[in-house]
């Protein structure tokens, strides 16, 4: 049993690796994909475009937009004198917000009245829009606050001096509340689910196409047998791969791991448990190798935006949330997350475990059923 498993294991590590666009998919497109999510999927809103219309032009009015400058986040691309010049600027997509005073801004702050202040974002784009408009209010509330203060201060004698308060923000795993540190990890999740679902779905059906399956039929290897040797490669693969990703991303992004290596690989093996059982499904009901790559592409891309990668499973739909629990990569996620940042380990993430290794189980079991009656 083991020589004819060790036997089948040569042959599909030999054709795997013979093939010079299959060696750039394993080993180029994982370090395309951390570059791709490390440098350009980010969701850190820096150097907006703004556009100043100030037409009080005040030592204050002037202050205020030194406070945006200062604060790293805006960057001034133009002056606009009229409306028209500000609307052309982001209608053009030049410009992401513009920053309106009016005159009297300066003189309705001398004399302690409320002085309008209005900052014009682009909403095209909700979410940058809605960061944007935080900056904006952080920024002119602090600016107000500190006016308030000043005036207060001169008042000292008839009016007592209002107490405050401090807020100490801090963030945990996360200090800096950087991106990549979220978004890289998951490229494992990504790479490891890809390339195993691809490889073990594309090496069954491969051999029905170039019809040696059916000498494969008449050998004495077993259907168990034929199982182990076409997942057992790819599990291997899908193992190496996760090295790759966590050693580029530990020593090129700088990414922390706080937590056991050995765990992560555990878990990895759980997870490739179902991904190789799909794989296997959908080499039983493919007959050629695009129907297998369409199949194969038909489960990913759910299975990633239903995950918690792109968008938190919190803001979905009720009834999407309930779907979420049958999606492996949702677990998976949530281990390389708590690993990597957060530094847990198997006593908080038992329960995500426990679910990868039940469906894992699950979809072996059919996967291995349905196999079966298709070698029959």
């Amino acid at each position: 049993m083991f020589e004819r498993i060790k036997q089948m294991l040569k042959k599909e590590f030999i054709q795997v690796f013979r093939d010079r666009r299959m060696r750039g998919v394993i080993f180029l497109a994982p370090i395309i994909q951390l570059l791709i999510f490390g440098y350009a999927v980010t969701m850190d809103v820096r150097n907006i475009a703004t556009v100043i219309c100030d037409r009080d032009n005040s030592v204050h009015s002037r202050e205020m937009i030194a406070r945006f400058v200062r604060s790293g986040y805006f960057t001034i691309i133009a002056h606009a004198d009229d409306d028209r010049r500000a609307q052309e600027l982001i209608d053009r997509g030049e410009a992401q917000a513009v920053l309106f005073m009016n005159k009297g801004f300066g003189a309705d702050l001398k004399a302690g009245r409320t002085a309008p202040f209005q900052i014009i974002v682009d909403g095209t784009d909700s979410n940058t829009a809605g960061i944007v408009l935080q900056y904006g209010s952080k920024i002119a509330g602090e600016f107000s606050q500190e006016i308030l203060s000043a005036q207060l201060s001169r008042l000292k004698g008839a009016v007592p001096q209002p107490g405050k308060i401090t807020l100490e923000a801090r963030a945990w795993f996360n200090e800096n509340l950087e991106s990549r540190n979220f978004y890289v990890p998951g490229v494992i999740a990504i790479i490891v689910t890809l390339i195993t679902l691809m490889l073990t779905s594309m090496a069954v059906v491969r051999e029905k196409e170039i019809g040696t399956i059916e000498q494969i039929m008449v050998t004495p290897i077993t259907p168990l047998e034929f199982i182990l040797g076409k997942t057992l490669p790819f599990a291997l693969i899908g193992i190496g791969e996760v090295v790759l990703v966590t050693v580029v991303g530990v020593y090129w992004f700088e990414i922390p791991i706080r937590g056991s290596l050995l765990l992560l690989f555990f878990c990895t093996v759980l997870y490739l448990m179902t991904t190789l059982g799909v794989g296997l499904l959908i080499s039983t009901i493919s007959r050629t190798l695009q129907q297998a790559m369409m199949t194969t592409f038909f489960f990913f891309m759910p299975a990633i935006l239903l995950s918690g990668l792109l968008f938190p499973i919190a803001n979905m739909p009720e009834v999407v949330q309930w779907l979420t629990y049958l999606n492996p990569m949702r677990y998976f996620l949530a281990i390389i997350r708590g690993i990597f940042l957060k530094g847990v380990g198997l006593n908080i993430l038992w329960p995500q475990m426990a679910s990868l290794t039940a469906l894992g189980l699950a979809t072996l079991w059919l996967a291995s059923k349905r196999f079966k009656k298709t070698l029959a």
